[in-house]
């Protein structure tokens, strides 16, 4: 036997047992408690591992001095966390949790995922258990990182309110597909054509209304342009020209939607390019040009001009002596048939029914009562009131539909439902031009939103009662923009059902609505 194994076994050691049982018994530290004692400690003896650091070099004990702050806050943290699991509950299944339950579960794994995204960790909590914080933001509470997640998704939210238009704010969410209005942004189309500029200005500002009007104008203002343009070197004008008006049109279609009649005639100016691209000899650029703004010149007299001079003259033969005749708004061919039948000196009198908020009826009363016809004014809500006298109602129409429908100015459809429920015939004035290729049975597909602070008067009101010198007070909806649940619609067409038109008076002559796709066919 080796003399040494009395020295080092327990079993041969007196007492050897009982030392064992109590060092067994005594609670053991861990290793970086052993590792990291205090020097005081170790000289005291407190620690088993007092007499190894007694043989230490001085530069172990400054290494471990510096480290030991960082050690003590790592097992600082995990006390906290071991504690915090000790005192959670024991974390249900998502199947036996309510559904407010797992929307709560939801919103919290939601918030922690951009508390993590935020101090750039992975997006996945396995993930980002197993990676060491690098940073000081991920070494932040969760519920500090929360906060700032909170903060900068209400700052995001506030820009985009404070950066989004005024027109966005309290729109109608089933109408969001219709043309909301929108200012011209001239800064961004420098190289379009001036007139154009303009022209898009009086648009989208409502100086120039009326499917007529708008019409010429916009066909005007192309004249001008393919006049002053002069092709590239590598080009000619006939395949050039197009590829210079596509801009002009899409600027003038962001300014303010066209109307039917509008698309008409575009349509009808690129047919008539193609055709003189397509010439056999081709034309030079100078006959080229002129040949275009004669067919525009040609297509403005024939289609519009002498158009309204016939509509006039068929009208005229449903007019009678001592007729009272109603009309909505104001139509330009309407104007021009009334002034007429003054002219030819034939007694009559006329009820202009008005709305809100362009209230156009005021300028064809203006000019009926300066040529000294005899007229009544109503608002649209007392049109029932203004049909009890009436004969004949004659409107005029922004576009005829391919079933029939007349597509005009809002409120058109009141009033021929209320004149045909009072059985009084309806006439609806239109140009061949107008009559397009397209079917609609309600007023929500194709449709114009107007400006909803046209609705409402914003204007300071002035209360009188009981005070010497009134002033002024705010008006109810001058903030009506920041009530959420507050939204205004202003729609500038409806379409009427031809069932509620007596005939349409054209400048072939008059004929049903039903007859708008053979007129169509024929003049298209």
């Amino acid at each position: 036997m080796d003399p040494t194994a009395n020295k080092s076994s327990p079993l041969l050691v007196p007492g050897a047992v009982a030392a064992q049982k109590q060092a067994a018994s005594a609670p053991m530290s861990s290793s970086y408690e052993n590792q990291w004692l205090a020097p005081e400690e170790k000289q005291r003896g407190t620690s088993p591992a007092g007499s190894r650091g007694s043989s230490d070099t001085k530069q172990s004990k400054a290494s471990s001095e510096a480290g030991s702050p960082q050690i003590a806050q790592q097992n600082q943290n995990q006390n906290q966390q071991h504690q915090q699991q000790q005192q959670q509950p024991p974390r249900k299944s998502q199947k036996d949790m309510t559904k407010a339950e797992r929307r709560a579960l939801q919103e919290q794994q939601r918030l922690a995922k951009q508390g993590r995204v935020a101090a750039g960790l992975p997006k996945s909590a396995k993930k980002a258990a197993e990676m060491e914080p690098t940073n000081k933001k991920a070494q932040q509470p969760q519920q500090q990182l929360e906060k700032q997640t909170q903060q900068s998704t209400a700052d995001d939210k506030q820009k985009k309110k404070a950066r989004a238009p005024k027109t966005d704010q309290n729109e109608v969410p089933w109408l969001m597909h219709l043309d909301s209005p929108k200012k011209p942004e001239t800064s961004s189309n420098k190289d379009l054509h001036p007139a154009v500029l303009a022209l898009g200005l009086y648009f989208s500002e409502h100086k120039i209304v009326g499917s007529n009007a708008r019409c010429v104008a916009m066909l005007e203002t192309f004249s001008k342009v393919i006049e002053d343009h002069r092709p590239p070197a590598d080009a000619t004008f006939a395949r050039n020209i197009q590829k210079h008006l596509d801009p002009h049109i899409a600027y003038l279609l962001g300014t303010r939607p066209m109307s039917l009649s509008m698309r008409e005639c575009i349509r009808w100016l690129k047919k008539e390019i193609s055709d003189i691209v397509e010439e056999d000899p081709p034309l030079s650029d100078d006959e080229a040009r002129s040949r275009l703004i004669e067919a525009i010149e040609h297509f403005i007299r024939e289609r519009i001009t002498m158009a309204d001079q016939l509509i006039v003259q068929n009208g005229l033969q449903k007019i009678q002596e001592g007729e009272v005749i109603l009309t909505y708004g104001k139509s330009s061919v309407v104007e021009s048939l009334l002034l007429e039948t003054k002219r030819k000196g034939i007694d009559f009198k006329v009820i202009i029914v008005d709305s809100r908020p362009l209230l156009e009826g005021k300028h064809l009363l203006r000019r009926l009562a300066a040529a000294g016809v005899d007229c009544s004014y109503y608002l649209l809500s007392s049109v029932y009131v203004a049909l009890r006298s009436v004969t004949k109602v004659i409107m005029g129409a922004h576009a005829l539909l391919n079933n029939g429908a007349v597509y005009s100015r809002v409120g058109t459809a009141m009033v021929a439902m209320a004149a045909r429920d009072k059985q009084i015939p309806v006439m609806i004035c239109c140009e061949t031009y107008k009559f397009v290729n397209r079917t609609q049975v309600d007023s929500l597909v194709l449709n114009e939103i107007g400006n909803p602070d046209e609705l409402v008067d914003t204007k300071p009101v002035y209360n009188s009662c009981h005070q010497t010198h009134p002033t002024p007070t705010e008006s109810a909806l001058s903030s009506w923009r920041e009530q959420p649940n507050l939204r205004l619609l202003n729609l500038l067409y409806d379409v009427t059902p031809s069932k509620y038109i007596t005939l349409v008076v054209t400048e072939v002559g008059l004929i049903p609505c039903t007859s708008a796709p053979v007129i169509w066919r024929e003049y298209k």
